[in-house]
């Protein structure tokens, strides 16, 4: 699988499980859901007081596998170095993310309030390597 062959699938399957590395090498894995920019770059919206984001400030670097809705059958896991993108650079992501998994919110004042709020940041990671190598 290559790199446009991952992204087209993460752009239409949103639930995921995202690992990052602990400060004493073992993973942790936490459910996500996950959307793709205009850049190609994988977008996950987390917390910023959240492990993954201080695993991810110690060893920014992250693989992430998607699947569909059913869970089992076709999925895709895409690693790569991950930049933590704070508020406020982040919302317009944000609502971009928001969009491309969820639609159009009732009332975007109330998001961006909501996500200032809950101290979120985005996500990025740039896809190195991707899979599976056969489907």
């Amino acid at each position: 699988m290559d790199i446009d062959a991952a992204l087209a699938f993460a752009r239409a399957n949103h639930r995921g499980v995202l690992a990052t590395t602990r400060r004493d090498g073992r993973p942790q894995l936490v459910p996500v859901v996950a959307g793709v920019d205009e850049a190609g770059q994988l977008l996950i919206s987390t917390r910023a007081p959240s492990k993954k984001v201080a695993n991810l400030r110690a060893q920014p670097f992250a693989s992430c596998v998607l699947f569909t809705d059913a869970f089992f059958g076709p999925f895709v896991q895409i690693e790569g170095p991950v930049e933590i993108v704070p508020l406020p650079a982040a919302m317009e992501g944000l609502v971009a993310l928001y969009r491309q998994v969820a639609g159009e919110h009732p009332d975007w004042e109330e998001f961006r309030i909501a996500m200032a709020a809950e101290e979120r940041v985005l996500l990025r990671i740039s896809p190195a390597r991707v899979g599976p190598a056969a489907g």
